[in-house]
This record gives structure tokens, sequence and C-alpha cells, in this order.
């Protein structure tokens, strides 16, 4: 039986390791908290959002990150502070602009993709993740968020997926307690929610009953691979110790261009900051007034969860400010304004603010596929849409494993491995 190593406990991560012991392989997965899911899917936004596929690759972004340079509560917040790896992130955010409409349509592809495989794994392995199908509604507070919204959706029916636009008196039938005045909204039924983080555990704890082996609590401090076995080495109190493996597969989030570098390979992901809060819904009339449908308000750059009865999570933003994970009130302070602007009855008593550092690619799009090593794979750089894209990219890297395995380790091509091939 084929050996591998799967660095990266987060839900990339667990989704890989579950694809390939659904396949036959001997797994083992490092994770250097004691638990899955304890940074980057510890607390977002919880959308399975396939209406959110829009890459960030358009002209409007850069404009909007040089209108939001100086302010601190801004949806788009960029340090100035120059860096090689911003600079490098930047220029090559730029250079693939004109391939936005086709990465956009391909990411509604993957997202929809994802959807199937995620609700037979959560049906077939039993776990509960507070998972709601009632829709995603985007909101438009003018004509010119709305206009591009419809263009946005074209680009979305082009990959497969289906939303309708609706008035504000619609908007207001489909989520009673949205307080405001709208230009109109989109309205993707096929689209839902659920907690990250309950669902990532779950499958964890369903690669244990597959056989594969976790290690949590332990540093990956580097990855060498000779074509034939791969060696992974941690940290110890006595001293470093090695494992070796068939192969193996980088799913490390914000430090896979750190290890893809020990590998020989160049996985320019950025840490992309977003923040979250969950208001606690402590009484009746709180419960009351959040909303049960999921909004995305694309002006504040903010969407919406409601996870069971008595959480409300809100969060987005983005922040490019390298790896600092700190929580700033700045920053924190907008969600919560933002919730009682638009659902005024729900009382921010008992707010949990979170921060996590997306892992994004300049194109946005996910790296999947064969690193310089025949045995060394990527799974990495889902950005914002990882829990979206996650169970897709998992199944496609195990497919190609397995491809490659039947082929006696030799190359295979493979159908969306060049867009996203390392190096």
């Amino acid at each position: 039986m084929k050996s591998f190593a799967v660095i990266g406990g987060g839900i990339t991560g667990i989704t890989t390791a579950y694809a390939l012991a659904r396949r036959g392989f001997a797994v083992t997965l490092f994770e250097r908290h004691r638990y899955a899911a304890m940074e980057t899917s510890f607390a977002n936004g919880g959308q399975l959002s396939a209406s959110n596929a829009e890459t960030w690759t358009h002209p409007s972004t850069l404009l909007k990150g040089l209108k939001w340079m100086l302010r601190q509560d801004a949806p788009l917040l960029v340090n100035p502070r120059p860096g090689w790896h911003k600079l490098s992130w930047f220029a090559e955010f730029i250079a693939s602009i004109p391939r936005y409409e086709a990465n956009t349509i391909e990411t509604t592809r993957l997202a929809i993709a994802a959807r199937a495989h995620l609700f037979d794994w959560a049906e077939r392995e039993g776990i509960d993740f507070d998972h709601r199908r009632e829709g995603i509604l985007h909101i438009y507070r003018d004509r010119q968020g709305f206009e591009h919204a419809g263009r946005v959706s074209r680009l979305l029916a082009a990959g497969g997926l289906q939303r309708r636009a609706v008035t504000p008196e619609e908007m207001r039938a489909i989520e009673p307690t949205l307080a405001g005045t709208y230009h109109g909204g989109y309205y993707t039924e096929s689209d839902s929610t659920g907690d990250i983080h309950r669902f990532t555990q779950g499958l964890a704890a369903a690669c244990e009953r597959l056989g594969v082996r976790t290690v949590y609590g332990r540093e990956v401090r580097s990855l060498r691979s000779d074509d034939r076995r791969a060696t992974v080495t941690l940290a110890g109190e006595h001293g470093h110790e090695e494992h070796a493996f068939d192969a193996l597969v980088v799913c490390a989030g914000v430090n896979s261009r750190a290890l893809a570098a020990q590998l020989g390979d160049r996985i320019n992901v950025y840490p992309v900051k977003g923040y979250s809060i969950t208001v606690n819904l402590t009484d009746e009339a709180s419960r009351a007034a959040a909303p049960t449908v999921s909004l995305l308000d694309d002006e504040t750059k903010l969407v919406t969860s409601r996870l069971g009865p008595d959480r409300f999570r809100v969060a987005g933003t983005a922040e490019f400010n390298g790896f600092n994970r700190d929580i700033r009130a700045d920053r924190i302070r907008p969600l919560v304004d933002w919730v009682q602007q638009c659902f005024p009855g729900v009382s921010t008593r008992q707010v949990v603010p979170w921060a996590g550092l997306r892992p994004m690619m300049p194109d946005m799009m996910p790296r999947v596929g064969r690193g310089r090593r025949a045995n060394v794979f990527y799974n990495t750089g889902h950005g914002h849409l990882g829990w979206t894209l996650s169970a897709a990219t998992a199944d496609l890297l195990g497919e190609l494993v397995s491809g490659s395995a039947r082929a006696g380790g030799r190359p295979l091509a493979h159908p969306l491995e060049p867009a996203r091939r390392a190096g």
C-alpha cells in the first residue's frame, strides 16, 4: 500500500486525507495544533457559496484598494510597507486580470462539483455541522453594484450556476428581518451554509476511522524528496525526528509557500487576513431578529451565516498585512456596526471576535497538482473559497494520485492540473 504524508489539518488537509484514505492509501496527517481546524478553518463566514465564485482579479479591485488605502476600517486594506513577497504577489495579480472571466467560470464549476462531494461525505459519515440549505442573498444598495452583479451572473451561468435577480420587495420576502434601503439583489437558492469547524472536526474523526494516522501538536520543520521517497522532519524535544513516505501532499495554507520552496517549487501564496464575529443570540428577541437566510453585502464585503438557533456569524474584509494575526478593534467594529444597522433587533452584548489568514494565490485559483518531484503534490491556495472548493479539489487530487499510482508513478496528464501546476 502506497504511503502518503498530508501536511496541514485545516479543511483542505482533512478533505485531502479523507479522499486519499477512501482510495485505499495509507495516510499520515501532520498538524501543528493539538486539533484539526484551529486556524483559518476555525470561524470563517460559513458560506458554501458558488455564487461568490467571482475572482478578485478585476480592475475595480485595484481602484478600491488605492481609494481605501488610508481608511483603517476599509473592507480592503493594504499595508503600504513594501516587501518582495507582497510586490511579487500584486504584480502577478495584475498579470492575471485578463483571465478574470475564465477563472471565474472555472471556479464556479469547481464550487458546484464540491457540493456533491461534501454533502455525500457529511451524510456518509453522519456529520452534523449546522447545515442550512436556504440559499444566499446578495444585497446591493446602488445601481452600479447591482449592474455589476448582473454581469457576474452571466459568468456564473456559463459555469453552470443559476441565480435570479430580486427586487427590494422580494428581498424582504426572502429575509424579512433585513433592515435598510436597497436597489436590488440576487438570490442563489442552491447555495448553503454551515459551520466549517464542526464539519472539519467531524471529517477528521471519520479519517481516523478509515485508518488515517493523525500527528497533532507537532511542527513540521522541513520536507525533502528524491522522487522515490519523501521525508518529513518534525521538531522534537530531543532533536529532529524524521518520517519517510512514498509521497506527500502540501495542504499547509499560508505556510505552503515556505514548504514548497524546500521542495524546489514556487507557490506564491500570500496571507490575506479576514475577520469574523460570532454573535451569541442569548435571548428570544435576538433569535427572532437574526436572519436565517445567508447574506453577502458586496459594498462592505461582508457575509453572514446562521449557525444553529443561537449563533450568528458575520465575516469578511481583506487585509494585506503579512503574517500578522492580531485581532484589531478598528477592524472588528465595522462588523458589529453592520449587525446593528441591518439587524437592529439583534443584541450585540456577546460578540466573539476572530481573525484568520486566507492562503491566496495571485490569480485566485487553488494549486492542485504535482510539484517538480514525482512524488510531491499540492492542494493549497484556495483563498476566500477554501470551505466552498475543498471537497472538489481534494477529490481531484485523489483522482490524480490514483492515476499516478496505477501508472507506477509516471507523470499523467490531468484536465485541471495545468492551470494550477506548481512551479
